[in-house]
């Protein structure tokens, strides 16, 4: 048993030691409503829990009174107080390690009954409250101190306690440098594969330590999964390695951060549908969110509900009521983080949940979750160790290897506590045992108790490649072995190890093959398999191009093939977020101002025609649009803080009055459309259409069908003439384009569209108009651009049909979504060598890229 066991046992009565848990639990109790004098304004915050604990463990520990040396600093007389309100909060059983002693002292009598001899193994330090005990044990029962190897504390020098003695261990000592922490972590699983592999050890025969192992721990739990060596942590795991701690750490975040769209799927992931608050939701029931709205707000969540029906759900039900429960649960905040973690949370994660509301504050408990510990459920009776240095000088192992020998880490360097300074109590004093001197004695004692083997190794550099000195524990020990990070491993470690190990081994490979192949193609100005070269009439780039078109899909054949065939074939998508944006980007801009044009210009022909309508009905209907989409929008999309969000309303504002102000000719009975669809597409709105939407639209000489919204049409009463407006929010170019090198499509498709649609007769006037100029740029000749645009597609369809997808000149550009798809720094190499490749092999499609 440990000695303070032993203790309680003497004192009778169910005695107990004090633990951290429950003096954590008793601090977080007592500190809002005790008096702590200059500490007053600190007790709040977070981590004085953890302070405190520390602080009255050290002092308990080291023997010191608190109460009666209340009168040599404030300090002191606070932290007695608040002792005090500790002690009144704590079980009766429960007592301070000085009240222990005594009270074992005054029972000393029972001792050879309970006892009969006392044996101490594996100590090689006890603290100052528990020697007098000890000592005075010694002089009832035969107390046997088991040094062996060790060096036994002077303090039992003279004393009843009988010192086993043995002679210290030889084993053989080799010092070692890797590169970095990481380096250090794989070469201590290639010497443990080692030493099992050649049979020289058993799993359990070897342990690997370091003064503080949690900063090699994501390694070698990374290191564990890819070795499938069963390594044990004698120090436990994080408990945001696992599932149950995942989700605790999910709800953590919701409660501090606030909630998201993106913090609440993330939570339901963990938790799943079986059991908890999402228990009853139908599968996919978060497709019921918009997917690029953060919902971040009550207000936005609140619209959200509003506008739900059954039909939005995917089983038909409405389960707004009950979501709409959970989300008023998790805007409770840290304020109610007990009872929102009982609600939400069950089994293992309310567990840790528990703990860590003991732990430290509520309003940092993400921090305390991401510092909690569990027990390794790895058998460590079988396994390899990785343990602290402590541990290890305890529990002594025949192979051992030590990490971190740095200067700043073995020995660690001696801090002063947290509430009580050198000033006010010497640290000697405070902490008799300091982490210095320990590391150095389970160093010595790690040493001298290890019969086999022993590995010291240390990093040459840190993680930011800062140069890293040597521990002075490795004085005279002998001469450094140079581990470079790129040499063959004498023992791989595992199968990726091995590989890399044997480079003739790994380029055999059909992945090693396919890599190289890759990575030379791409590096050759010759057009390949690598660079969208595939076979003729492949069936996947035939259905892409056999798909109803739009407007920008066939700009992206015209412009890059690649990124046509990745979108449209192969169902690659950017990945889009919901975070909150600062600013809007031009798309949002872009498509707001549309939005609103079309709400205020269905609103005017509804009071009697845009045509017809006054500068103060046109103002008033813009505003009411603008009203109406913002709503909207915060309910679906992530909208910037509210001053910049209110500034970017008045601008699309001024922007949609800028737009209807623009001077027109008026057609005779005019009627002005937004948003028209053709070519297949639903109405937007339930107004009338010009024609029947569901009719197909092809383009003349090419096997192309072409669908999508026309901005704004205005049509005059007898369908003879009219109106195209493309709307460009953007800056208007200096000089006159037609396709733009085959950006700009929409005006020349468009204007095709009303003349499939209404007959050959019509006069189609075709313009795009941009608001911030209060100027429309006309499309010169339509017929002559539609008939050059009507080859370039052909030739691109023919192209993609003989397995040229190559990359165009919008390729690895600021506004390509595919970037993420191609070499990295793209626009700057591999674009450049394949340019001159693609447009020869592209031919006739390519000369679309000079069209002005």
């Amino acid at each position: 048993m440990p000695f303070e066991h032993l203790v309680a046992r003497l004192a009778g009565g169910f005695s107990l030691a004090v633990d951290g848990e429950t003096l954590r639990g008793a601090l977080q109790e007592v500190l809002p409503q005790t008096n702590v004098g200059e500490l007053e304004t600190l007790k709040l915050l977070p981590g004085m829990v953890g302070a405190a604990a520390d602080t009255l463990h050290k002092a308990w520990r080291a023997g010191i009174d608190l109460s009666q040396r209340g009168l040599d600093h404030p300090r002191i007389a606070a932290l007695a107080n608040l002792e005090a309100a500790v002690l009144q909060r704590l079980p009766q059983s429960m007592r301070r390690p000085q009240d222990l002693v005594a009270l074992a002292q005054s029972r000393m009598v029972h001792a050879p009954a309970l006892f009969g001899e006392v044996e101490i193994v594996g100590i090689s330090e006890l603290s100052p409250c528990w020697r007098p005990l000890l000592l005075a044990l010694a002089e009832k029962v035969p107390v046997r101190w088991h040094a062996g190897p060790r060096l036994a504390p002077s303090w039992l020098n003279n004393s009843a306690v009988q010192i086993v003695r043995s002679p210290p261990e030889n084993p053989s000592i080799c010092v070692v440098s890797a590169s970095t922490g990481y380096h250090e972590a794989v070469e201590a699983f290639r010497w443990a594969r080692r030493l099992i592999a050649s049979g020289q050890a058993k799993p359990h025969d070897i342990a690997i330590a370091a003064t503080a192992p949690a900063a090699y721990d994501d390694e070698f739990l990374a290191l564990r999964r890819d070795t499938n060596i069963d390594l044990h942590f004698v120090h436990g795991v994080r408990v945001v390695s696992t599932r149950e701690g995942q989700a605790a750490a999910a709800l953590a975040d919701i409660l501090v951060h606030g909630l998201s769209q993106t913090r609440l799927k993330r939570l339901a992931t963990l938790l799943g549908r079986d059991a908890g608050p999402f228990r009853g939701l139908p599968d996919g029931w978060q497709r019921v969110l918009p997917p690029e709205a953060p919902l971040s707000s009550r207000e936005s969540w609140e619209r959200l509900f509003r506008r739900l029906t059954p039909a939005d759900w995917p089983d038909g039900i409405d389960h707004s009521p009950r979501l709409k429960g959970l989300i008023e649960t998790l805007f409770a905040g840290t304020a109610k983080a007990a009872e929102v973690g009982s609600a939400v949370l069950s089994s293992g994660a309310l567990q840790i949940w528990q703990t860590a509301m003991l732990t430290g504050n509520a309003t940092a408990i993400d921090l305390t979750i991401d510092a909690l510990r569990q027990v390794d459920t790895c058998e460590a009776c079988v396994s390899v160790a990785w343990m602290p240095a402590s541990a290890l000088a305890a529990s002594p192992r025949p192979f051992v290897r030590l990490l971190g020998l740095t200067s700043t880490a073995w020995p660690r360097r001696i801090s002063e506590d947290r509430l009580l300074a050198d000033h006010i109590v010497p640290a000697g004093e405070l902490d008799p045992l300091p982490v210095t001197l320990a590391d150095r004695r389970d160093f010595q004692t790690i040493l001298r108790t290890t019969r086999t083997e022993v590995v010291l190794s240390r990093a040459r550099r840190d993680g930011e490649g800062r140069m890293l000195g040597k521990s002075p524990l490795l004085r005279g020990i002998g001469s450094e072995i140079y581990l470079r990070r790129n040499q063959r491993p004498a023992h791989a470690m595992s199968e990726t190890d091995r590989l890399f190990a044997r480079p003739d081994e790994f380029a055999a490979g059909s992945q090693a093959a396919s890599a190289r192949a890759c990575w030379h193609n791409w590096h050759s100005r010759e057009l390949t398999g690598h660079d969208g070269i595939v076979r003729p009439q492949h069936p996947t780039l035939f259905a892409a191009l056999s798909r109803v078109q739009s407007a920008s899909s066939l700009s992206k054949l015209l412009r890059g093939p690649l990124a046509f065939s990745w979108h449209y074939g192969l169902g690659l998508r950017a990945p889009r977020g919901g975070d909150e944006a600062l600013v809007l980007d031009a798309n949002a801009l872009g498509t707001l101002v549309h939005d609103t044009l079309d709400q205020a210009i269905r609103t005017l022909e509804r009071l009697g025609g845009l045509a017809s309508a006054s500068s103060e009905m046109a103002a008033g209907a813009v505003d009411a649009a603008v009203s109406t989409v913002a709503e909207r929008w915060e309910a679906e999309q992530a909208v910037p803080p509210r001053v910049i969000w209110q500034r970017s309303l008045g601008e699309i504002r001024n922007i949609a009055w800028s737009a209807l102000q623009h001077s027109d000719a008026t057609y005779p009975g005019q009627i002005s459309f937004t948003e028209v669809p053709f070519g297949g597409q639903l109405p937007r709105s339930d107004g009338p259409l010009p024609w029947d939407a569901s009719l197909p639209v092809e383009i003349a000489g090419t096997d192309f069908k072409i669908s999508g919204y026309i901005d704004r049409l205005d049509l005059s009463g007898n369908k003879n003439q009219a109106r195209v407006r493309d709307y460009k929010t953007g800056r208007m170019p200096s000089e006159p384009v037609s396709l733009n090198g085959g950006r700009e499509l929409q005006r020349c498709l468009y204007a095709y569209a009303v003349r499939a649609m209404l007959g050959d007769h019509v006069e189609v006037e075709a313009s795009l108009l941009y608001p911030r100029e209060a100027e429309a740029r006309l499309l010169e000749e339509p017929d002559a651009v539609l008939q050059a645009l009507s080859e370039h597609l052909a030739a691109a369809w023919a192209n993609l049909l003989s397995g040229v997808a190559t990359v165009g000149p919008d390729a690895g550009g600021d506004y390509d979504d595919f970037s993420f798809a191609l070499p990295a720094n793209a626009a700057n190499g591999y674009c450049k060598r394949k340019a001159e490749a693609s447009r020869q092999a592209l031919g006739d499609a390519a000369l679309v890229w000079e069209a002005n």
